[in-house]
C-alpha cells in the first residue's frame, strides 16, 4: 500500500474502533431508560452490559488468529458488518431476552473488529517512528471515545430514545464498510491450510468467557459466591486446559515463540495492571462526580471532557515523536509515574470538593499521563511479534485490555462499596461514607498503577535475542526501546 492511502487506511481502522467503543459507554448511560421502556429486572440489566463483554472478552485472542489466517482486512470487514447488524437488532428488541442476545452478537462482532486493528498498523506502517505515530492516533480513539460516549450517549437518550443510541451505528458501519473496501489493502493471511487449533481454540474462548463471566458477577452475586467461585474455577480449568494443549498441539492457537517475543509478555502485564486502574477511574469518579457532588448526567459528560482534549493533544501531538526519540519504555514510565499522581489527588478529594479547584487538575493529569501510556504501552506489546503473528498478538493486547480493565472495575467497585457499607453502618452520613469508599478505591488505583510502573522499570532493559532476518519484501524496522 502506498503512503498516500496508508493514512487514510489508519482513519478507517480508527473510525471502527471508536464506534466499538463509544457504543460500550453509551449504553451505560441509558441502562435506566432501556430498564424502564423493556421491563428488565434490577439483576437482568447487568446482562445489557455483561452478555456484550463475554462474548467480546472471549473472543478476541481467537478473532485475532483468524486475522493472521484468513486476512486482517476480511475478518475486520466481517467484524463491522456483524457489529452493525447486530445493533439493528438492538432497535428492534421487544424484550430484555431479545436485547441480550442482539448484545452478544453485538460482542462477536466487536471482538472480530477490534482484534486485528493493530496488526493491520503494524503491517500499514512496517517503520518504527511512523509505527509509533499511527500507534498513538489509534490509541487516541480508544481513550478519548469511553468519555465521549458519556456525552453522546446522554445527549441521544434524551433526544431521540435509547434505541437511537443502537441504531446511530447503521450509517456508520456503512461508511466504515466501504471505506475500509477502498482504502485497506487486502491481505491473504497464511491460510488455513496451516492448521487451526479448534481444540485449543474452544478452550481458550470458553475459558475466556468463563473468567470475564465470573468477573461481571462479583457486583451481584459476590466474591465468595457459589457463582463466581465456580465460574472461576471453571476458567481455571479450561485455561489450563489449553496451556497444555499449546505444548501438544501441531499448530498451537498461541505458538510459545510470541510469548517469546522480546518484551511482549512484560508489556501485556503491564497493561494488565494499568488498565485495570484507568478503568475504574472513569466508573467511579463518574459516579463521585453524580451522587456525592451531585452533578446530573449531562453535565457529568461534560466534565470529562478535559481528559479527552488533553489525550488528544498528547497522543496526536507528543507520545508518538517522545516515543520515536526516547523509547516507549521510558515514556511509559512517565506516564505511569503522572497516573499514580493523578489517583493520588483523587484518593484526597474531600466530600464538598469543587470541581475547578479539585477534579480538574486530577482530570488535566489523567490526560497527560493517558496520551502517554496508551500508545507507549500498545507500542511494545507489538513491538516484537513476528509479520504473521500480528493478528494474534493484537489479540492478545486487546484480550489483557479487557480481562484487566473487567477485573480491575469489579475489584475497585466492590472495595468502594465494602467501605462505604462499613462506613454508613458505623453511624457515618451516608453521602461522607460514599465519597470515602471512593476515595479508598482510588488509592488501590494508585497502587496498582505502582506496581505497573514498577514492572516496567524492572522489564526495562529485557534481555535481547539475535535479529532474525527479514522475510523477502519485508522492511527491517528498529526494536522499540
Amino acid at each position: 500500500m502506498t503512503g498516500t492511502h496508508r493514512w487514510p487506511a489508519l482513519l478507517v481502522l480508527c473510525a471502527g474502533s471508536l464506534m466499538i467503543i463509544l457504543d460500550g459507554s453509551i449504553v451505560a448511560v441509558a441502562l435506566p431508560a432501556i430498564q424502564a421502556d423493556l421491563g428488565f429486572s434490577a439483576a437482568g440489566l447487568a446482562w445489557v452490559v455483561n452478555a456484550y463483554l463475554v462474548a467480546f472478552g472471549g473472543l478476541l485472542l481467537l478473532a485475532g488468529r483468524l486475522g493472521d489466517l484468513l486476512g486482517r482486512r476480511q475478518v475486520f470487514l466481517v467484524g463491522v458488518a456483524l457489529f452493525a447488524l447486530a445493533s439493528l437488532l438492538c432497535t428492534l428488541a421487544t424484550g430484555p431476552a431479545f436485547l441480550v442476545a442482539a448484545r452478544f452478537v453485538q460482542g462477536i462482532g466487536g471482538a472480530l473488529t477490534t482484534a486485528v486493528s493493530l496488526g493491520m498498523i503494524v503491517r500499514l506502517f512496517p517503520e518504527a517512528a511512523e509505527r509509533a505515530r499511527a500507534i498513538a492516533v489509534f490509541s487516541f480513539t480508544g481513550a478519548a471515545g469511553a468519555s465521549l460516549g458519556l456525552l453522546v450517549g446522554g445527549v441521544l437518550t434524551d433526544l431521540a430514545g435509547w434505541r437511537a443510541i443502537f441504531l446511530i451505528n447503521l450509517p456508520i458501519g456503512g461508511l466504515i464498510l466501504v471505506a475500509g473496501v477502498r482504502l485497506i489493502a487486502a491481505d491473504r493471511g497464511v491460510g488455513l491450510r496451516t492448521g487451526l487449533d479448534l481444540a485449543g481454540a474452544m478452550l481458550a474462548t470458553t475459558g475466556l468467557m468463563a473468567t470475564v463471566l465470573a468477573i461481571v458477577g462479583v457486583g451481584e452475586h459476590g466474591w465468595t459466591s457459589a457463582r463466581t467461585l465456580g465460574a472461576a474455577a471453571l476458567a481455571v480449568v479450561l485455561l489450563a486446559g489449553f496451556a497444555a494443549r499449546q505444548r501438544d498441539a501441531a499448530t498451537p492457537l498461541l505458538p510459545p515463540r510470541v510469548l517469546r517475543a522480546p518484551g511482549l509478555a512484560a508489556a501485556n502485564a503491564v497493561q494488565f495492571l494499568m488498565v485495570a486502574a484507568y478503568f475504574g477511574f472513569q466508573f467511579l469518579l463518574a459516579l463521585h462526580l453524580q451522587l456525592v457532588l451531585g452533578l446530573g448526567p449531562a453535565a457529568t459528560g461534560f466534565a470529562f471532557l478535559p481528559t479527552p482534549l488533553v489525550i488528544a493533544a498528547v497522543s496526536l501531538g507528543l507520545a508518538g515523536r517522545l516515543v520515536g526519540r526516547l523509547g516507549a519504555r521510558r515514556v511509559l514510565v512517565g506516564g505511569l509515574a503522572l497516573a499514580a499522581v493523578g489517583f493520588l489527588l483523587l484518593a484526597r478529594l474531600p466530600v464538598d470538593a469543587g470541581y475547578a479547584p479539585d477534579v480538574l487538575p486530577a482530570l488535566l493529569v489523567f490526560g497527560v499521563a493517558g496520551g502517554l501510556t496508551l500508545p507507549a504501552v500498545t507500542t511494545l506489546a507489538m513491538a516484537g511479534a513476528e509479520p504473521a503473528d500480528a493478528g494474534l498478538a493484537s489479540g492478545l493486547a486487546n484480550t489483557t485490555q479487557q480481562v484487566g480493565g473487567a477485573l480491575g472495575l469489579a475489584v475497585l467497585a466492590t472495595l468502594a462499596a465494602s467501605r462505604t457499607d462499613a462506613l454508613r453502618a458505623a453511624g457515618t452520613d451516608p453521602v461522607a461514607a460514599l465519597a470515602a469508599g471512593y476515595r479508598s478505591a482510588f488509592a488501590v488505583a494508585a497502587a496498582l498503577v505502582t506496581a505497573a510502573l514498577l514492572l516496567a522499570l524492572l522489564t526495562a532493559r529485557p534481555l535481547r535475542r539475535p535479529a532474525p532476518a527479514p522475510a523477502p519484501g519485508v522492511r527491517e524496522t528498529s526494536p522499540a526501546r
